[in-house]
């Protein structure tokens, strides 16, 4: 198995430290889970036939959209 090595504030050490936790097994676990996220979305991607400027403009697009919905149920 290969190691990792991790640096973390000493602050986050010492709170670490008063759980019972094993944590190497739930760092690994955390690091598959979102290995496998970025995998599925590097599979999703590369079958798109979406531009940069396209999928920006969409995202421009639905910003808009959200920002409307919002101010529209906050005026109630």
């Amino acid at each position: 198995m290969a190691e990792l090595t991790i640096n973390i504030p000493e602050e986050l050490k010492r709170r670490m430290e008063s759980f019972k936790i094993d944590w190497s097994a739930m760092t690994r676990e955390l690091l598959k889970k979102k290995v496998d996220e970025l995998s599925e979305l590097k599979s999703i991607i590369s079958k798109s036939k979406l531009t940069e400027e396209d999928a920006l403009e969409l995202g421009r697009k639905v910003n808009k959209s959200l920002a409307k919905k919002f101010r529209e149920s906050a005026m109630g």
